[in-house]
């Protein structure tokens, strides 16, 4: 029997019922059954003490690990069996864990108790959202710059760094006229920056630190790090003049060659033999070129006669073809002189998509002024007359059909240019006519725009559906406004 109550009991050492070892004996005493959890609405991150945030969900592992810490001095007296959450509403600020626990009482006896600790969270901003709300407290800048006139490069490559995610740990972006200017709370997410544009685009960097105090007891520095990265002035659809030694070196190619496209290599193309050569950014800076041509001195041509060269002959040394174009002679004449009898003749690599009367983008070079240390060395001979860029297709009508958009980064924009937007065009109809850089991007939807037939379509190249994202916006959680916020 009980020596307390008198109820028959199976024999323990301390010879009581549960009901009556409870009463006597409390083996959640000294446990807090309230606490307090620390939250930064800005970044969603909770408070690990004493100065760690950590990205935790509701109710999961993590945040469930972070609350028992807050306890473990106390349960370091009694035997964690079991530990949850008990569900409670999203906005509620309030956490609830439910535990289990055993300790040994009277004699030997173990008790087990279940009891509930309820947290309150409370809203604390944390150190890098303080430096993001101070927009001016920054530990390292990385400055990007291209002295081009054209911005295509910098089009892209903001795509990719939305695509990896790489402007999370920026404090603020800055534009001005020639690049951008990433701001980051600590060196080390500028270098990730810095490591990043190395591999997505032919560039060189430099680095530099201005101290801005010492402490001589602790031996601390502080210092503020500037990093400057340059990427090479060539742009996609550039006309550029090769050194003799860069050419031979590349599989003996024409000095005159086409760029194609600019990627983490610049991709050349031979117009007249369909050779292409791709020159990363060392080898650029060993041996640097420019471009012959501003993308405002492209000239419309009509196409008057075209014969596709099916067989040529490689030259000695000669490297890889490209298998995408198809090469061409073409009789060309300008839409400005439409009214006189002067034709140009010209090879191209643009063949498997032009036919007689299309009009197409192109340079002149039989009648212009170049001001190049290596075109003026060569053979009249070797330098064509046209060198053709581009089919050219109806502006206002590929816009009004376009069926897609880009993100862009949240940046302060400093001296834009009316000609921005038209560059910015230049790249949308980049992305539509090659796919090799439309994998690198992330190309959404447009709902605002119906799909249209093609009953009156022009040939221009258009983006499928199947290559589009979803644009995904979460307006208000079933929990209203609040709840939305908390969503993870």
């Amino acid at each position: 029997l009980c020596c307390q109550c008198g109820v028959p009991i199976p024999p323990n050492p301390a010879n009581m019922c549960v009901g009556c070892l409870r009463a006597q004996v409390d083996i959640t005493e000294g446990i807090p059954k309230q606490g307090t959890v620390h939250f930064c609405k800005q970044c969603e991150r909770y408070l690990q003490p004493p100065g760690t945030w950590i990205q935790c969900a509701l109710e999961s592992r993590e945040l469930l690990a972070l609350c028992l810490k807050k306890i473990k001095a106390s349960l370091s007296k009694v035997r964690l069996i079991d530990a949850g959450f008990i569900w409670t509403e999203p906005h509620s600020k309030r956490l609830k864990l439910k535990l289990t626990v055993q300790k040994e009482v009277i004699n030997g006896a173990v008790l087990q108790q279940v009891f509930v600790v309820e947290y309150t969270v409370q809203s604390q901003m944390c150190e890098d959202c303080h430096r993001i709300e101070a927009k001016d407290f920054w530990k390292a800048v990385v400055q990007v710059r291209q002295k081009t006139v054209h911005k295509k490069t910098f089009y892209y490559l903001e795509q990719l760094i939305l695509k990896h995610r790489l402007h999370q740990n920026t404090l603020r972006i800055k534009e001005i006229h020639d690049g951008l200017d990433f701001y980051y709370s600590s060196k080390q997410h500028a270098q990730k920056m810095v490591d990043f544009l190395q591999c997505t685009v032919p560039s060189r960097s430099k680095s530099s630190q201005r101290l801005i105090s010492h402490d001589i007891h602790s031996n601390v520095y502080n210092y503020k790090s500037t990093f400057s990265v340059e990427i090479v002035p060539i742009c996609k659809d550039n006309v550029v003049c090769l050194s003799p030694k860069l050419a031979q070196s590349l599989g003996n190619m024409s000095q005159i060659c086409v760029c194609i496209r600019v990627t983490s290599t610049i991709h050349l193309i031979d117009p007249r033999t369909l050779q292409i050569a791709e020159i990363d950014g060392n080898t650029y800076w060993r041996h640097p070129f420019h471009s012959l041509f501003h993308p405002k001195q492209l000239e419309e041509f009509i196409i008057m006669d075209i014969n596709r060269v099916h067989e040529k002959k490689k030259g000695a040394g000669a490297g890889a073809r490209s298998n995408k174009h198809t090469l061409a002679e073409a009789w060309v004449r300008k839409t400005s002189e439409l009214d006189t009898d002067h034709q140009y003749f010209c090879c191209t690599h643009l063949g498997h998509i032009l036919n007689p009367g299309d009009l197409v983008l192109g340079f002149d070079l039989a009648n212009c002024n170049l001001n190049d240390e290596f075109a003026n060395k060569m053979n009249p001979q070797h330098i064509p007359d046209v060198v053709l860029i581009k089919k050219s297709y109806d502006r206002s009508k590929r816009q009004r059909r376009r069926n897609w958009k880009l993100k862009e980064l949240d940046r302060d924009r400093e001296g834009t240019d009316t000609d921005d937007e038209r560059q910015y065009q230049d790249f949308l109809e980049d992305l539509e006519e090659d796919e090799t850089i439309r994998k690198n991007v992330n190309i959404y939807r447009n709902a605002d725009i119906p799909v249209e037939s093609d009953t009156d379509d022009d040939g221009a190249p258009r983006i499928s559906l199947a290559e589009m994202l979803e644009d995904l916006h979460i307006s208000q959680d079933a929990t209203g406004g609040e709840g939305a916020e908390m969503l993870t």
